[in-house]
């Protein structure tokens, strides 16, 4: 019967493993929109090299990074494969956004189907979980100065 818990396909059997499950979820999305993000500045830092290099004579030296070492090329060489990149990473981004699209929906229907609803009203509990998030990023934080009577 333990088995029923595990990522078998089941159905969670306990609060704590839809809990967890809930927030293995979260995380994914969470995943999915750093690296998304992640991705969308790379396509405007190709964006702003191609802005950069277009306008100039294709016979022109450059230097570009590959595999970490600075190579030697012209601009008409560097400049395809600088297009090829970003088209390239803008594919990415357009999948990585339909799978965050489908990662949202998963959890609304895990949210209709275990009745899930996220608290917000208590200032403590927000205050708690600022102090969580803080603290989880590395940053210490400690009551304001005389803001407790």
């Amino acid at each position: 019967m333990a088995s029923r818990a595990g990522g078998d396909g089941k159905e969670p059997i306990n609060e704590q493993v839809v809990a967890n499950t809930y927030a293995n979820m979260r995380t994914e999305m969470n995943q999915l929109y750093t690296k998304i993000t992640e991705l969308e500045m790379e396509v405007s830092e190709h964006s702003l090299v191609i802005g950069a290099i277009e306008p100039l004579d294709p016979t022109r030296r450059c230097y570009r990074m590959i595999g970490g070492v600075l190579v030697e090329r012209t601009i008409k060489e560097v400049l395809p494969a600088v297009h090829r990149n970003k088209e390239g990473l803008e594919e990415v981004v357009s999948r990585m956004k339909e799978a965050l699209e489908k990662k949202k929906k998963e959890i609304t229907e895990f949210e209709l189907k275990y009745k899930i609803r996220i608290r917000k009203g208590d200032g403590n509990a927000e205050e708690d979980v600022t102090m969580k998030e803080a603290s989880a990023q590395g940053v210490l934080v400690g009551p304001a100065g005389g803001s407790r009577a």
